[in-house]
């Protein structure tokens, strides 16, 4: 049975990798990003899953995947 938290963490997991991906998009194309506040969202946002029921955070582990491989495609796009 999925708690009712799911859903929304879910959505913010999606919205993290819109967010990610646009930011991407941007490096890759040579602009200036802010980044400011990643770190802190993606930690409130780990930290959200952990709470859940295990089965549930089992459950969000593909998603968290993608938004690990879109934070690394990020990286490798910025200058260095």
């Amino acid at each position: 049975m999925t708690t009712l938290p799911q859903p929304a963490i879910l959505a913010r997991i999606e919205e993290m990798d819109t967010t990610l991906a646009v930011a991407t998009a941007l490096a890759a194309a040579g602009r200036w990003l802010d980044l400011e506040g990643l770190e802190e969202e993606m930690t409130r946002l780990c930290g959200a899953v952990l709470m859940l029921p295990q089965a549930d955070g089992r459950a969000l582990r593909p998603a968290m995947a993608g938004l690990l491989a879109r934070l690394e495609g990020l990286a490798a796009a910025l200058p260095r």
